[in-house]
């Protein structure tokens, strides 16, 4: 039962970073929260393997390898998500540059024609 709240919860912040805008500072305090705790899972797993199934049983998942997937399942998706924010900011970056250039070079190659003001 427990794992379901836990998924649906995790699955419902997935969907909220996802669809809200971006708050830079917070995003970055969350990142390193989120790495944080994945690192100290990662360091309980590799110390006593057996405390991941103990968790695991609490949350009603029978293995604590299900509850490892489960986990790796909601990282990706906001892994994937950040990587789709990054991926559209370095698009709109570049066609402002594509048109910075394209406007600097059509001054530096045509500059009369820019500053004449008579309708042709």
């Amino acid at each position: 039962m427990w794992i379901k709240i836990l998924l649906a919860l995790g699955l419902a912040v997935f969907a909220v970073i996802g669809l809200v805008g971006r708050q830079r500072a917070g995003r970055r305090a969350l990142r390193r929260l989120a790495i944080f705790v994945f690192g100290v899972g990662a360091l309980v797993a590799v110390i006593d393997p057996a405390a991941i199934t103990w968790v695991a049983n609490k949350v009603g998942v029978g293995r604590g390898t299900d509850l490892v997937l489960y986990v790796l399942v909601i990282a990706f998706l906001f892994v994937i998500v950040g990587f789709s924010a990054r991926f559209t900011d370095q698009e709109d970056r570049m066609v402002e540059l594509a048109r910075s250039v394209a406007l600097s070079q059509a001054a530096r190659d045509y500059p009369d024609d820019l500053h004449d003001s008579t309708p042709t």
